[in-house]
């Protein structure tokens, strides 16, 4: 598991990293938020701890531009001990937990032993890959303020290609899982929603393509 650690104090800095390392976790430290939010969208994490009180951007702010681009990475918050305020500010903007100062290694480990646990079971509403996204409560397929609503099989494909994103999916697959086991479905139809997609995906451009492999299947692809 990948955390990334941001608090300026050194020395704790040091401690928290030492023990969290000592317990297989790897992890990147850094020291303002102004690093923690550059390195927060840049990387892919399994959880964030962030200390609130940090120089050039507290960690409040690092919360609520993380969350409002999208980021649903868990965070724990590092709270001073009386600060309720920043508590409620904090899961307010949408922090899983928080962790007040000073605190026993004990508990910050199963604090977030227990943030991944809840990531494990969560799937974010928006898909995002590239510049597009495909949300799941409308089935809208969107980039570069251009969307599209897609017929139900159309959306369970691009669901299933974005999930498993630079993961080649055979036609078997993707027949099976998207129309299911007892489908009379020839195996023809999935080229012919792909290319459907396809066109989609163009029209939108968002630098996201469906790539294909003979005799091994697709894989959804997003362009750096």
């Amino acid at each position: 598991m990948k955390l990334l650690y941001a608090e300026d104090e050194t020395g704790m800095s040091d401690a928290v990293v030492d023990i969290l390392t000592y317990h297989k976790y790897t992890v990147d430290a850094v020291y303002n938020g102004v690093d923690a939010l550059a390195y927060a969208e840049g990387e892919q994490y399994d959880g964030i701890i962030l200390d609130i009180m940090m120089p050039r951007l507290d960690g409040l702010e690092v919360l609520r531009r993380l969350r409002k681009s999208g980021n649903n990475t868990p965070i724990l918050l590092l709270t001073a001990k009386t600060e309720v305020e920043d508590r409620i500010q904090g899961l307010d903007l949408g922090a899983d937990d928080y962790l007040p100062k000073p605190f026993a290694m004990g508990e910050l480990l199963a604090r977030v032993r227990a943030m991944l646990r809840r990531k494990e079971n969560f799937t974010p509403d928006i898909l995002k890959a590239g510049g597009i996204s495909l949300n799941r409560q409308s089935y809208e397929l969107s980039g570069n303020g251009r969307s599209f609503l897609l017929p139900k099989q159309e959306y369970k494909l691009m669901e299933l290609l974005m999930l498993n994103r630079g993961n080649f999916l055979s036609s078997e697959d993707l027949l099976t899982k998207v129309w299911g086991y007892e489908t009379e479905v020839e195996l023809g139809t999935v080229w012919v929603y792909i290319s459907c997609l396809r066109k989609k995906l163009a029209k939108l451009d968002g630098n996201v393509t469906i790539q294909a492999k003979r005799n091994i299947g697709y894989k959804l692809e997003a362009e750096k």
